[in-house]
């Protein structure tokens, strides 16, 4: 039988819906155009991509550090905002579509005593262009990464709160148990989820799991947890991975994505802690085998997965923040066990921070947008491939 383009194209369909390996020649070269959308951004250190003003088109929030304006940046031409003022040492927001507010972490040090992780709320006036109003909700040591999440199945979003380390936490152990909390909006209270992570949490990712119901996978000294509310309202916390098997504190997990090879899900970490080293778990269920597929990252500071080339199998983006510093890319070449290719979309432009994988030009395939911390600039990376 002759192999025609549409039965070739009929059996890579079949292949992906069941998950199986792919061989390398299906994984074409991805290539990107860089934009940079701002600079002097001191201390650049999150980027979310949100429809800030609700006209349709998908904005940049940039949150730097070393600022005290939150600023974020309209699309198509990306017009420079003040979001809110007067906000010191921020370090994580989040913008949930279908609620009216943002929250933002801010007053945030390293040093848990001289952390006071004020929590706050911005909310918009009638002109959503103009600056936003600011109210403090709350104050949790070390409040560091702020997500979406919907953790009952419902469409009604809550914030999950994940603080860096407990208050009585010391570098370079950080020996203490970390809460792990969320809000639901319009209470704003504190919900607390547990408090059995330990050492430093750095890192956390929200994913449906078993249901409908999202989770919370947390990347900590002691490795990939996923937490879940069950349905009579009690927490489980199940151990997926341990991480770099380096003794503490320089094992575990940093930074956490999940990402799909057709129906096959993978784990796709930065570890250790700020690490060099890119791994990816493949397996089912709680029961996961790592891989690392680099070790030459320098400050390892954010990862993501997305389908960049619309081959049904997600690639990898990794970011660092120190020199060289810049943002890889990683294909697979089969499945999550095999090689994966590596190649690289930016090198010296961008110590990145934090990316957002995003679609930021009608017509093509998802893009990177992705903020510098020495650097202090805003770059938007456009996927050259068009849907």
């Amino acid at each position: 039988m002759r192999l025609t383009p549409s039965l070739f194209a009929a059996g890579l369909s079949s292949l992906l819906a069941a998950g199986l390996s792919l061989p390398l020649a299906a994984a074409q070269p991805i290539t990107f155009r860089e934009h940079t959308i701002a600079t002097g951004l001191r201390g650049g250190y999150q980027v979310v991509a949100f429809d800030v003003n609700r006209d349709g088109r998908t904005d940049l929030i940039a949150l730097a550090s070393g600022m005290t304006e939150l600023l974020w940046f309209e699309a198509p031409d990306w017009k420079r905002h003040t979001l809110a003022t007067g906000l010191q040492r921020m370090i994580n927001l989040a913008a949930c579509p279908g609620m009216n507010e943002i929250v933002v972490a801010h007053e945030f040090a390293n040093t848990p005593r001289n952390s006071a992780g004020v929590v706050s709320v911005l909310t918009p006036g009638p002109d959503r262009t103009q600056p936003w109003s600011v109210r403090e909700i709350d104050r949790l040591t070390t409040s560091h990464r702020l997500r979406c999440a919907h953790l009952d199945g419902s469409r009604t979003p809550v914030v999950v709160n994940a603080p860096l380390a407990g208050a009585k936490a010391d570098a370079p152990d950080y020996r203490d148990h970390v809460p792990l909390v969320y809000y639901k909006p319009g209470e704003w209270k504190r919900i607390l989820i547990n408090e059995a992570n330990e050492g430093v949490v750095h890192g956390i990712y929200i994913t449906p799991w078993s249901d409908r119901r999202e989770e919370i996978l947390t990347a900590s000294f002691l490795g990939i947890h996923r937490h879940r509310l069950e349905k009579n309202g009690a927490w489980t916390r199940v151990l997926l991975a341990p991480g770099d098997p380096a003794p503490w504190p320089r094992g575990g997990a940093s930074d956490v994505a999940v990402g799909r090879l057709g129906k096959a899900r993978f784990l796709a970490t930065i570890e250790p802690w700020h690490g060099n080293q890119v791994a990816v778990y493949h397996g089912s269920k709680d029961q996961w085998t790592r891989t690392v597929i680099d070790t030459a990252l320098n400050d390892g500071h954010t990862i993501y997965t997305g389908d960049f080339d619309g081959d049904g199998r997600d690639e990898i983006v990794a970011g660092y923040r120190r020199a060289p510093y810049g943002v890889n890319l990683y294909q697979a070449t089969g499945g999550a066990a095999a090689p994966w290719r590596k190649s690289i979309i930016s090198e010296g432009s961008v110590s990145a921070a934090a990316c957002a994988v995003a679609v930021l030009s009608a017509g093509q395939r998802p893009g990177l947008a992705c903020i510098g911390s020495a650097t202090a600039n805003l770059v938007w990376y456009e996927n050259l491939r068009k849907q």
